[in-house]
């Protein structure tokens, strides 16, 4: 029930239905496939079209054969992809896109040359976002387990770093400073990762690792929210004062940014990571699989076997 505060005051904000609704819960963020129906205000889509998604959190799952999604959740799927790898892609690329474009404000005009740091790089966000800023032209530095350099050399970063090989933050500290950083990882980088920012030039620290849900299930949605805006509103504050910005990022539900990161696609400037595919009968093996951690890029489950 992990963000079950958060998440049922978006499901059901008056709360007018029962508590049983809740759960089982069906799980899954991304889908590809084709659009069976469509609802009279749909006008972009109609029935047989290929597309892809990534569901917000509130909505029940797409590890299904059937999921209702919003026509502004939905995007064309890319053309040059198949189903299987499509289905990698969403939920990861619009969590890199929400942190890098959003909340990072880089982008193809501005990112040239910019030195940009990802920490755990050969995830499914990290894999991506990789992509995507040496797509707009950045110098991108990887921190993985040793590993994954080759893929992570093949995903186009110019240097790779392994957190195993001596302390991660005296081998950082012998490089030029950094323009962005992204964490997926959290925990204890954020005590010393600012400090290789550039200082008062606009340099920007963004963490996908944030408290928001944990405060909201601990303390209510009152309490956790006045918690959550305290402890992002100190930091930031405290950082500004040290000349570099401090910033959360959420994965965000979009169809028009999936547009985006399609072209992308399609002109070959990123590809998906694929791990492993399972079949549906063997769905509680990729969750353990998930569980272990150290993934290279995206585990996808094929629904309905051709």
């Amino acid at each position: 029930g992990y963000g079950a505060t958060a998440l049922n005051m978006k499901r059901d904000p008056l709360k007018l239905k029962s508590g049983d609704t809740e759960f089982p819960i069906t799980l899954g963020r991304d889908v590809s496939g084709v659009v069976m129906e469509c609802g009279l205000s749909v006008s972009y889509f109609k029935p047989g079209d290929e597309v892809w998604a990534a569901l917000p959190p509130w909505k029940q799952g797409t590890l299904s054969e059937f999921v209702v999604a919003s026509g502004n959740e939905v995007s064309f799927k890319p053309k040059c992809l198949s189903h299987i790898e499509a289905a990698s892609l969403p939920y990861v690329g619009l969590t890199a896109w929400s942190a890098v474009n959003q909340v990072g404000g880089l982008n193809q005009s501005n990112c040239s040359g910019k030195r940009v740091l990802i920490l755990g790089a050969s995830g499914g966000v990290g894999t991506f976002a990789v992509q995507l800023v040496k797509a707009w032209g950045a110098h991108v530095t990887a921190v993985c387990s040793q590993d994954a350099s080759t893929l992570m050399k093949k995903l186009g970063a110019d240097d790779v770093i392994d957190y195993k090989s001596g302390n991660l933050e005296e081998q950082l500290k012998t490089l030029p400073l950094f323009d962005f950083i992204l964490d997926n990882v959290g925990g204890s980088t954020e005590k010393w990762a600012l400090d290789l920012l550039k200082k008062w030039s606009g340099a920007t620290y963004v963490t996908l690792v944030t408290p928001f849900m944990i405060n909201m299930d601990k303390l209510g949605v009152a309490d956790g929210m006045l918690q959550t805006g305290v402890t992002v509103g100190s930091k930031t504050v405290k950082h500004l004062f040290k000349g570099v910005h401090y910033r959360w990022a959420f994965f965000m539900p979009s169809g028009p940014n999936l547009d985006e990161i399609r072209e992308l696609v399609d002109s070959g400037k990123i590809q998906p990571v694929i791990d492993e595919v399972f079949s549906f009968s063997e769905v509680p093996k990729a969750f353990l699989k998930l569980e272990g951690g150290h993934a290279r890029g995206k585990t996808v489950i094929n629904v309905i076997s051709k």
